[in-house]
């Protein structure tokens, strides 16, 4: 029993660290066109992420992603040691990048650390390879959906005001990026919160036949207070910040106006929801920096920083095989200790 509740605190600090890590996604271009101020932004990017919790229970009426989560590893081959090891990888690899000002994706170190602990302990056999290969192809599909959405957003937009007064089409841009940020931060509870709602899913799963009290049979008897949790963890992690890649992504991708960070937001947003329906957890980073890099690309390609969007494509590649050889290794060592 301790170790399940060790588990799912460690879920719920990884769920907290997932918010401030991931915060830059909705709020870095509000805050660079000064729209909000980095504390304003925060809290507004809180809110709308806490609000996404009654959208899927009381509207959507599932966790779809969660349950894509949970079934990254057979069920027979999912221990309370795998997850436990999973979870210190994800952890360890998302603070690293978070000090380093990287804009990593919190989905997939979670996704590799999972599959890389139960790959050790288990072998190949262990995961489902179709539902990983479907993650990871989301890698690339993610960012470009976004970018070719933002893409023609930002040439609608501009053909519609191209008689429209300057300065006013502008002020009606910043008041319009406060409901595009919203958006996308709904799509970001939505998203980010049911990945590890399906880990601690997992867990309770791999508790059940060990006769723990917390243990359950199947996602759909998932207790009301995980995905409440869950949600208020991204909620107040969000509300903690993460300003190193908010300049990663609110400045150095490609200078952002306020009608370009409307239509960027807007189609990270509009990606989040497509995926949200394919049951497909994806990178709220990948999706908002390919949405940036569209309405970048539509000034001239010039306009898009390609060495920093380079660097970002190594460290996306990079983050699920590293984040599962972290965990194999973690529970190399966790294995001789429970």
């Amino acid at each position: 029993m301790e170790l399940l509740l060790t588990i799912i605190v460690l879920s719920l600090l990884f769920d907290f660290i997932n918010g401030f890590h991931d915060a830059a996604n909705s709020i870095a271009t509000i805050v660079s066109t000064k729209v909000l101020t980095p504390f304003q932004a925060v809290l507004w990017a809180a809110f709308f992420n806490f609000v996404a919790f009654f959208i899927a229970k009381y509207i959507i009426g599932e966790f779809g992603i969660a349950n894509t989560v949970s079934k990254t590893v057979f069920e027979q081959y999912i221990t309370l040691p795998i997850i436990l090891s999973g979870i210190i990888a994800a952890i360890i690899w998302n603070l690293a990048t978070w000090w380093l000002g990287i804009p990593s994706s919190s989905s997939h170190t979670l996704i590799g650390g999972f599959a890389g602990a139960a790959i050790m302990a288990s072998g190949f056999k262990a995961i489902q390879s179709v539902v990983i290969i479907k993650i990871a192809a989301f890698i690339f599909l993610a960012p470009i959906i976004g970018m070719v959405i933002a893409l023609f957003l930002t040439i609608a937009v501009l053909y519609i005001c191209k008689r429209a007064n300057p300065h006013k089409a502008e002020t009606w841009f910043k008041r319009l990026q406060l409901v595009s940020s919203a958006l996308f931060s709904i799509g970001h509870g939505l998203n980010d919160s049911q990945k590890v709602m399906g880990i601690i899913a997992a867990a309770m799963i791999a508790a059940h036949p060990l006769g723990l009290g917390a243990g359950i049979e199947s996602i759909e008897d998932l207790p009301n207070w995980v995905a409440f949790a869950c949600f208020t963890m991204i909620s107040l992690g969000t509300m903690s910040g993460g300003w190193k890649i908010v300049k990663t992504m609110g400045s150095r991708i490609t200078k952002v106006t306020p009608l370009e960070g409307m239509v960027a937001e807007t189609a990270g947003a509009l990606t989040l929801y497509l995926t949200e329906y394919l049951k497909i957890p994806v990178s709220t980073t990948h999706t908002i920096t390919g949405a940036i890099i569209g309405v970048g690309a539509t000034k001239r390609l010039s306009a898009v920083r390609w060495g920093v969007t380079k660097n970002l494509l190594v460290a996306w590649i990079l983050t699920i095989p590293v984040s599962a050889l972290l965990a194999a290794l973690i529970y190399g060592v966790v294995f001789l200790f429970i």
